[in-house]
């Protein structure tokens, strides 16, 4: 049982580093388009979702459909 929980979590560890990096990049990209606000939002995400896994993608995309909608 603790080998597929090991596994589980390093998994789970590995799409969260990745995706921390994804929102550093969107938030990098939003510096870069003028958005200085969305970018800190986007690095405030980033840095809490080492506690909250999920956080950066979520508003990473919460960002992208209210920039859409504009």
């Amino acid at each position: 049982m603790s080998t597929s929980t090991s596994n589980g979590g390093f998994g789970g560890s590995s799409a969260n580093r990745l995706s921390i990096v994804s929102t550093v990049i969107d938030a990098g990209l939003a510096f870069a388009r003028g958005r200085p606000k969305s970018a800190l939002l986007l690095l405030a995400a980033a840095a809490l979702s080492t506690r909250i896994p999920g956080l950066g993608t979520a508003t990473s995309i919460l960002l992208r459909v209210i920039h859409r909608l504009r």
